[in-house]
């Protein structure tokens, strides 16, 4: 088992790591409605946006995005008036602004997942929800960070989660829990069909993921994999398994980069209630915007 350094505790169900300028590591606390700032042994409220804030990402303006599922525990409310929405967090006032709780013509069920391409638009999956008489499906969505237009690119996906970008921009990454898989997409805002790229063996589910600098997929992954707890699995581009870390966690659900040489990984274990960290073998892949 390698060695991890533990950032902070007693977080409840954390996910969406966000490596801050200054060192610090923004969290979410899906299971408390929570914004959270974490320093080693030292953490702060950042904002109270309620429902279940899942995953965030710093955006062109240095307000903070999140994907926010609107508490997907209530499955006696109907998903339309669960509120599973995409929020705008001003960092220094703590301001919750909703930028999109629908499209044209559907109601968002539960955002899970965001990240920004270089031009400022918000790639963002809807993981769905279970409802009482079946599952309602998610999909993948481009979106302007101005609230001004939301375009749907995948329907009907059983459970996407994790979403990330090529270092090129050119191709969109998806992963499904359920299903184990990576899906890989043309980053345009268009309808298109999932190509497989990826299926992690094992008796596993796939949540949030992040890229390196040379192109590698870093999937959270859930379940028994190296041992009896989770892992970050290696997925290269052309869909190989390169390897995984094992983190002791079996809900190890997220991993951010950061740092000088984006080798600093921060790993959340929402079993534990932990946000850790180790060096990484790689870069990661450094975000288009930070703060």
């Amino acid at each position: 088992m390698p060695e991890f350094n533990v950032v902070a505790r007693d977080l409840a169900f954390p996910e969406g790591p966000v490596v801050m300028n200054d060192g610090s590591v923004i969290v979410v606390e899906v299971g408390a409605g929570l914004i959270t700032r974490c320093w080693t042994g030292r953490k702060e409220t950042v904002a109270k946006p309620g429902g279940g804030p899942n995953g965030a990402a710093i955006g062109p303006d240095g307000a903070l995005y999140v994907c926010n599922n609107g508490g997907m525990t209530r499955q006696d409310v109907p998903a339309a008036d669960r509120g599973g929405r995409i929020e705008r967090i001003d960092l220094v006032t703590g301001r919750v602004d909703r930028l999109y709780m629908r499209g044209d013509d559907y109601c968002l069920s539960a955002p899970n997942d965001l990240m920004f391409d270089r031009d400022g638009n918000i790639w963002f999956t809807d993981f769905g929800t279970l409802e009482p008489d079946g599952k309602r499906y998610g999909g993948l969505y481009r979106a302007r960070s101005d609230g001004s237009e939301i375009v749907r690119v995948v329907a009907d996906a059983i459970s996407y989660n994790g979403v990330g970008l090529s270092p090129d921009g050119s191709r969109v990454y998806a992963a499904d829990t359920f299903q184990a898989r990576i899906y890989e997409f043309a980053a345009r805002p268009e309808p298109q069909v999932p190509r497989l790229l990826a299926t992690v063996p094992g008796h596993v589910a796939l949540d949030s993921l992040a890229m390196t600098a040379g192109g590698n997929i870093c999937v959270a992954t859930i379940g028994q994999t190296t041992g009896p707890g989770g892992a970050i699995t290696t997925v290269a581009p052309d869909g190989a398994i390169v390897g995984a870390v094992p983190t002791d966690d079996q809900y190890t659900t997220n991993i951010a980069f950061g740092g000088q040489d984006m080798r600093e990984a921060y790993i959340t274990l929402s079993g534990k209630g932990q946000l850790i960290h180790r060096r990484w073998d790689e870069a990661g892949l450094r975000l288009p915007f930070n703060a």
